[in-house]
């Protein structure tokens, strides 16, 4: 496997990540997961750009421009023959004997990007999921892609344990988001869906997803849910750069709807697929 370090590819044999790093001491970094179709990029543009939105509201300046850097990313895709699966990347900012407040200037943030092969879970998409609730107890700017995930990995982990694919995040009463997805919800015909505020982390696929209402007709309401209003749900589905849209049948043993993928499910599914990359022969 070649990897991007900073602006130069290497093998992976030659990674040296130092001790101080301050992504290791501090998960002081931002990241992004984009998805490969037919060996294109998919939502390449949104992606980077939320990636320097994060960037920026840690106060951490990227060395590239976004042209620069996506171009990197695609050279990263070719160098490897990716033709489906996905590209992680983070940022850093850098490389600092260890103290809690940031470096001075001069310090370079590192780059890291590799690639991985995977199929689409094609299956989960019609079969579904099963899912818990877990209580959301992450900071508050859950808007930024940061590398501080422990709070994310332990929910997940909470889930796992019972079987379960993904843990529904819930502050009180209200619904805020899977442990690494955006929930939503359908009643009536209308979909339901967290407001992106700084509770959640505005999907890239979740604003696709809105595209899709628009233009197969689906009324959208950006507003919170609670967790009874969540198994009263005729449809639930979850959604994320890997995940795409996945039917959720199943939380803590409770049927959702008829138990299995509903037909607005299906019908966005179906829109979804639509907008990607024709190479995938779709």
């Amino acid at each position: 496997m070649i990897l991007l370090w900073n602006d130069t590819f290497i093998s992976e044999d030659e990674l040296r990540i130092s001790k101080d790093d301050r992504g290791y001491h501090f998960g002081d970094g931002v990241y992004e997961v984009i998805k490969v179709y037919g060996a294109s990029m998919f939502t390449a543009e949104e992606h980077i750009d939320r990636l320097y939105e994060s960037a920026d509201k840690i106060k951490l300046i990227i060395p590239y421009t976004k042209d620069v850097l996506q171009k990197m990313l695609y050279d990263l895709v070719e160098t490897n023959n990716v033709i489906d699966g996905h590209i992680y990347l983070q940022i850093t900012r850098g490389v600092v004997p260890r103290q809690h407040y940031f470096p001075s200037e001069g310090i370079e943030p590192m780059l890291l990007a590799y690639t991985k092969e995977a199929e689409r879970p094609l299956n989960q998409f019609e079969a579904g999921v099963k899912a818990k609730f877990v209580e959301d107890v992450r900071w508050l700017r859950c808007d930024i892609k940061s590398l501080n995930l422990l709070g994310n990995v332990l929910a997940k982990q909470e889930a796992h344990e019972e079987g379960c694919y993904e843990a529904i995040l819930h502050r009180g009463e209200k619904v805020t988001e899977g442990s690494s997805s955006n929930i939503f919800g359908i009643k009536g015909g209308v979909l339901y869906t967290h407001p992106a505020d700084n509770f959640i982390l505005n999907g890239i696929t979740r604003r696709v997803i809105l595209q899709c209402c628009k233009e197969i007709g689906i009324p959208v309401i950006e507003e919170a849910f609670t967790r009874e209003q969540t198994l009263a749900m005729d449809e639930l589905f979850l959604s994320s750069t890997t995940s795409e849209i996945t039917p959720i049948i199943e939380v803590e043993g409770n049927r959702i709807g008829s138990g299995a993928r509903g037909q607005w499910t299906e019908k966005l599914q179906e829109s979804f697929e639509k907008k990607l990359p024709q190479a995938i022969g779709i």
